[in-house]
């Protein structure tokens, strides 16, 4: 058991080391694509997600979870496992790739109804082979419980993302070429392929699934005498898309509500009077500045949420249903402590941010208001993770589904009227709907304690101690200080902010021991 809860927790902290570094590298992109071509290239650089989105989930993100749930209950055939769903995955990839190249113009005009994105697609397209391959990897990675190649592959994904970029933009300056979207596609190509290669070449390095004991090596000896290999294929892919294809198909839905979501909203705001332009604009602003801020954080969660998955397999398999008690009761506690944490961040230094990093008030303006979403955010990527591990598929993807819908709701009925803010608010119901479902289907399955005073009233008194703390700082000491630089200001008031709430919540947990 302390083996497990080792490998989880270490698991957990190498993804979050990695995923805060990755992020930190993202920002510095972000920052210099927001400055190189603007909010309005950032929005059609963003519209071709939801297709890229829908893409994964028919090739990869499925299979990618089924790999690593079935490589967790049989260590013993990670490779075959492995094998088949790769080729199951590449194969799918191909073929999605193929039908992009020949449909291009016809998506971006009547899907994407943004025609600029056609020249975009192509070179998108040519990325989905080599995700196929890192998903596939990583997925297997995940289930052996070996998360240093997924981890150290954001890195090289994002620094061969930046370092193509980087590249092309300065050829383009020095030339006197105008600087597009496409350089910004080129990278997430480049970034896609060496992280291919890299999570390949560090798996067959690894030796990750060659470990077998002399009586599982001798039984799949006997087993290989008797399968040939499309036999073994067969077999394998029978049980591996049993649990994929619901997978596909509920990740198709939903990246299919998220790609309407998206493909919307431009829409919907040119219909409360914006030009094509500032929609545009907005969208960029608010898909590729404000909202990667808030999902910052969330490089803990999904970090424990992909080593979860995994854990609960195998302590149900186990039948040690207290275990999986324990890990959701610690899980909730941790997400709620982190989300309330930011949220203070966000709403506090919100509007500085903004300013500071993106020279945007409206950067800043959205988020302060999706800071609110923070706790619910993080807590239902962890809910959801227990509930796949539990094989809880359907029920995850049914709570998503109507999440989603409400928030279509307020982006085809709210944004005509009242703007982007109908989005936003929108974002907060759903996730606030989205949370109260998943806690009550988990509690259906497993028995676990909600501790009010410990997971919700502990973290705010210790945000009232931090803010206390902050605005003295602010009012008595920031005035003497000798600099005046709105980068040394914003790194020296959140760190404050963020250690006196740190020690204040170590000083109340020591206290109670």
């Amino acid at each position: 058991m302390n083996l497990k809860r080792n490998s989880l927790i270490t698991g957990t902290l190498l993804l979050t080391f990695t995923g805060f570094i990755s992020r930190i590298l993202g920002f510095v992109y972000r920052i210099f694509l927001s400055r190189t071509i603007g909010a309005e290239g950032l929005g059609i650089y963003q519209m071709i997600f939801p297709l890229y989105g829908i893409c994964m989930a028919i090739c990869a993100s499925a299979i990618e979870t089924a790999i690593s749930r079935f490589v967790a209950a049989n260590l013993s055939r990670t490779r075959s496992v492995l094998r088949t769903g790769f080729l199951i995955s590449f194969s799918l990839s191909l073929i999605t790739a193929g039908l992009i190249f020949c449909f291009s113009d016809f998506l971006a005009v009547h899907v994407l109804m943004e025609p600029r994105c056609a020249k975009l697609l192509p070179i998108m397209a040519l990325a989905i082979p080599c995700t196929s391959i890192h998903d596939c990897i990583c997925g297997c990675c995940y289930g052996s419980q070996k998360a240093s190649i997924p981890g150290l592959s954001h890195l090289v994904e994002l620094s061969a993302r930046m370092i193509t970029v980087f590249f092309l933009a300065s050829y383009c300056l020095e030339h006197g070429i105008e600087i597009t979207v496409t350089v910004a596609v080129y990278g997430l190509l480049a970034g896609e392929a060496t992280s291919a290669l890299f999570t390949l070449l560090s798996f067959l390095l690894s030796g990750i699934g060659k470990q077998k004991t002399k009586s599982t090596a001798s039984h799949m000896t006997h087993t290989a005498g008797r399968l040939s290999f499309w036999q073994d294929f067969q077999i394998t892919a029978a049980s591996l898309m049993t649990m994929a294809l619901p997978l596909i198909a509920n990740r198709l839905v939903l990246s299919g509500l998220q790609s309407a979501e998206a493909i919307l909203i431009p829409n919907r705001l040119s219909a409360f009077g914006l030009t094509s332009s500032e929609a545009i604009s907005t969208y960029g602003t608010l898909t590729g500045m404000a909202v990667p801020f808030i999902m910052f954080p969330s490089t803990i969660s999904t970090s424990l949420a992909v080593m979860l998955l995994p854990t609960v397999s195998q302590a149900q398999a186990a039948g040690n249903h207290s275990h999986i008690g324990l890990t959701a009761e610690r899980s909730i506690s941790f997400s709620l402590t982190i989300g309330i944490l930011f949220t203070g961040i966000f709403i506090l230094f919100g509007k500085d941010l903004g300013m500071t990093v993106f020279h945007s008030e409206a950067a800043g303006i959205y988020i302060t208001i999706l800071a609110w979403l923070c706790p619910f955010l993080y807590l239902c990527t962890t809910l959801g993770s227990i509930l796949n591990g539990l094989g809880k598929t359907s029920t995850t993807f049914i709570n998503q589904v109507a999440a989603q819908l409400l928030l279509l709701t307020f982006v085809v009925f709210g944004i005509p009227k009242f703007g982007i803010i109908a989005y936003l608010w929108g974002n907060l119901a759903a996730q606030l709907f989205l949370t109260a479902l998943h806690i009550w289907a988990l509690r259906r399955e497993i028995p676990f304690s909600f501790h009010a005073a410990e997971n919700l009233l502990k973290p705010m008194l210790c945000i009232l101690v931090a803010v206390g703390i902050f605005l003295f700082f602010q009012t008595t000491i920031q005035p003497a200080l000798p600099t005046e630089n709105p980068w040394i200001l914003l790194i020296l008031e959140g760190g404050l902010y963020t250690g006196a709430y740190l020690l204040t919540l170590w000083g109340l947990h020591w206290s109670k021991k």
